[in-house]
């Protein structure tokens, strides 16, 4: 039987260039520099293109042939295709959890939930999304599914530069509060059928931020592909 090994470079090179991307430092489209990053990160090309080869098979970066990486540039089509398929993903997570979830795991969200009304009341917004996130995984986990988890998670890479994006209007701002405090309700209640709609309606409602985040119509993005 072999040893378990230690993390290896690549992955961290993977973690460090998945930061940059969702919060921005890499833009969706922009050409990545492997002599660029082989020195900030302290590296040489071979972990740096197995970092690259592991955040395309995530859909966060795009291998061009002959011609090196780029950050991959979201669709409006490609997210609501992937909120569709999260959506009914943590809906059901919610009715899962309704029926596993522990009084403790309940009193545990419920004090997220007033951590988040506080960064909402001071236009916090990183410490908002932080928090917001939580929750969301808390849910996940009280379903009790691995399966379930891990497919959720996948998506969800793809995907997080937008959802958390902090390109968003007031009024959807509030409307997402205003959701969570319906999920807090039907999760005390242990309504399976009331949370579970209220997380497949609340994923969708945030296609609004794709387009604030300037996510691209198809038409657009036959045009960036062929840059």
């Amino acid at each position: 039987m072999s040893k378990i090994q230690p993390r290896t470079l690549y992955q961290e090179v993977a973690d460090r260039i998945r930061d940059l991307i969702e919060q921005g430092e890499l833009a969706p489209g922009e050409r990545i520099s492997e002599k660029q990053l082989c020195e900030n990160f302290g590296v040489s090309r071979t972990p740096l293109r197995e970092a690259l080869k592991v955040l395309a098979s995530e859909g966060l970066v795009e291998l061009l042939p002959n011609r090196g990486a780029r950050v991959k540039q979201l669709t409006y089509k490609m997210v609501k295709d992937t909120y569709d398929l999260m959506g009914a993903l943590e809906g059901l997570s919610g009715e899962l959890a309704c029926q596993h979830i522990s009084d403790e795991a309940i009193k545990a969200i419920c004090q997220l939930h007033e951590r988040m009304l506080k960064h909402y009341r001071n236009r916090e917004l990183a410490e908002y999304f932080q928090v917001n996130q939580r929750i969301h995984e808390h849910i996940l986990q009280a379903s009790n599914n691995e399966v379930l988890l891990e497919m959720y998670n996948n998506l969800s890479q793809r995907v997080k530069r937008v959802r958390y994006s902090k390109k968003m209007t007031d009024a959807f701002w509030r409307r997402a509060v205003d959701d969570h405090e319906e999920m807090i309700v039907a999760l005390k209640q242990r309504d399976s059928k009331r949370l579970g709609h209220v997380l497949r309606e609340h994923l969708c409602n945030k296609l609004e931020v794709a387009s604030l985040a300037g996510v691209l119509d198809d038409g657009e993005a036959r045009s960036a592909a062929n840059a």
